[in-house]
């Protein structure tokens, strides 16, 4: 099987690296990948034609425009990274008889209420960043290609930059912080997703009627504000030099942290379709950020 992989250098493509590794032979692609193997997304026609050369079986599109507050300023560059180029992919995938793999996002929703987003509910983006994502969504199921769209929330990884880390740093330097405790979710491993997509991959080649769109998050929910004193009361048992103090931590609502794009504050997504789909079991939110804490401070 020949599986073609883009954003290989993001959270999600990093760990989807390993995951396919062993379903076949793997193409990783990223931004700056070198001619004629193109995996810029923000060159649509260029990703195309590398898919028309490499006739993968499946093709894997961990790229994405991501910079939420940014898209409000470059909607036509988040337009197509976002929308544009995995339509063009789901065209040349449909061409080829393949699959697509292509993850989204909660943002596709408005985020009112307190339930967990189910597949069926109507969407209803608040920023640009959601409805790029959104018609990147509607783009491919109208190509008619065989696909997967996993949408996924609050993702998080050990490399690189992340909330935890943020959190860490703060926690060292101050003696109060404000958090938003407004916004719900589940921050999510990007090794729980790589490993969900390979599993379900797998599922989907032996049964095309698979394809769909499904949520995938970790279980349990939490906001940023349980998500920070998580982190900081591990690090402290850890025995790292905490400065704040637990009731230091203050939880404060969206509205104190003005920013260019709005932000769901239900960002909850039910995840039972994919379950029942994929024969799978979702851990839940703090087992894989505990993961993460182990190994961001060598415990």
């Amino acid at each position: 099987m020949r599986i073609m992989l883009l954003g290989k250098d993001g959270q999600v493509g990093w760990e989807l690296q390993r995951a396919l590794a062993p379903l076949g032979q793997l193409l990783s692609l990223g931004a700056a990948s070198p001619h004629p193997q193109s995996g810029d997304l923000s060159q649509p026609e260029s990703v195309a034609a590398t898919v028309r050369t490499f006739a993968p079986d499946v093709v894997v599109n961990a790229a994405a425009y991501t910079a939420v507050d940014r898209a409000e300023s470059e909607p036509d560059k988040a337009r197509t990274i976002n929308a544009v180029a995995p339509g063009m992919l789901a065209t040349e995938v449909a061409a080829l008889g393949a699959w697509l793999i292509h993850y989204s996002t909660d943002y596709v929703f408005d985020g009112s209420g307190t339930t967990p987003w189910t597949e069926l509910d109507p969407v209803g983006p608040l920023n640009a960043y959601g409805r790029t994502k959104l018609e990147g969504e509607e783009l491919i199921r109208a190509s008619g290609c065989r696909h997967l769209i996993l949408r996924t929330s609050w993702v998080y990884a050990a490399r690189g930059s992340n909330f935890a880390r943020t959190m860490l740093r703060l926690a060292a330097e101050r003696e109060s912080l404000s958090v938003i405790d407004d916004q719900i979710g589940a921050p999510t491993g990007a090794d729980l997703l790589a490993d969900v997509t390979a599993h379900s991959l797998r599922t989907a080649l032996t049964r095309p009627g698979m394809s769909g769109t499904y949520h995938v998050a970790a279980g349990g929910e939490t906001s940023w504000h349980g998500y920070a004193c998580h982190v900081i009361a591990f690090a402290r048992a850890a025995g790292r030099s905490i400065r704040i103090q637990a009731d230091a931590i203050r939880p404060v609502a969206t509205s104190a942290f003005p920013t260019p794009a709005r932000r769901p504050l239900n960002s909850r997504l039910a995840t039972e379709k994919l379950q029942r789909a994929f024969s799978l079991t979702l851990p839940h939110w703090t087992s894989g950020v505990n993961r993460t804490l182990m190994e961001i401070l060598d415990v």
